[in-house]
């Protein structure tokens, strides 16, 4: 009586576990419906601060003389660059950079015999980097009026920056966010079917480009620095279930 009492445990037991891995099996196999949405964040915005650079040089063949043309030119463009509202803290001069200069000669078959020294060439930049972006386009456009006090200073082109860029990064997660979520209620009401938990989400690359120029985005993330005025965006990938 015992073993057979035994014997229809055992074959309960073993049919119970059939079912629970059968349905097991069948929901493994069973594909989870998911949707996968990608939202966009982007913004226009304003440069709120530039950098702006210069270098003048001077040739002498003595050297120390050609240091001391070069340390008067560095005299009159901090005096310039003070009157227009610079203050000497927002002007930052490099090291002097020095190299000989000379001339090949060459032999009456054309050969190199060597070379003629002819002088020392002195270079050094000057930077500024301000918030005042308007008053520094000014004077990078007007600054070419050194020159008739005999000073040899190149302009570059001024550089733009934001210093709030972490505030705006988290402000286009949310906006590409909220975008993605968005589309991801309308395929799902759409389609009869209720939209379900967040189940993955991949974020994109920030990209800063100039407003209305048609550059293309980098796998790495652009960022622009020529155009004052700027466009931000961000992706993002989300995918959630489907009841």
């Amino acid at each position: 009586m015992k073993n057979s009492i035994t014997a229809i445990v055992f074959a309960i037991a073993i049919i119970i576990a059939s079912v629970v891995l059968g349905n097991a099996f069948m929901n493994r196999n069973k594909a989870q419906r998911t949707i996968a949405v990608t939202g966009l964040g982007s913004s226009d915005f304003t440069s709120d601060l530039i950098v702006w650079e210069a270098n003048f040089s001077r040739t002498n063949e003595n050297l120390q003389q050609a240091y001391k043309d070069l340390e008067n030119d560095k005299t009159v463009i901090s005096t310039y660059l003070t009157t227009k509202g610079v203050s000497a803290e927002q002007m930052v001069f490099s090291a002097v950079n020095s190299s000989e200069m000379t001339e090949p000669n060459y032999g009456p078959n054309g050969n190199y015999i060597g070379s003629t020294f002819k002088g020392y060439s002195l270079t050094q930049n000057v930077e500024i980097n301000s918030t005042n972006v308007a008053e520094i386009e000014k004077i990078s456009r007007e600054i070419t009026e050194l020159l008739n006090r005999g000073v040899k200073l190149y302009s570059s082109a001024p550089r733009y920056y934001y210093t709030k860029i972490e505030d705006l990064k988290v402000e286009m997660i949310s906006r590409a966010t909220e975008n993605a979520r968005l589309r991801a209620e309308r395929i799902a009401e759409n389609s009869g079917s209720n939209l379900g938990e967040l189940i993955d989400a991949k974020m994109g690359i920030f990209q800063i480009t100039g407003q209305n120029s048609g550059e293309d985005y980098s796998w790495g993330g652009a960022y622009n620095t020529s155009s004052k005025e700027k466009t931000t965006s961000i992706t993002m990938k989300l995918t959630y279930s489907v009841d």
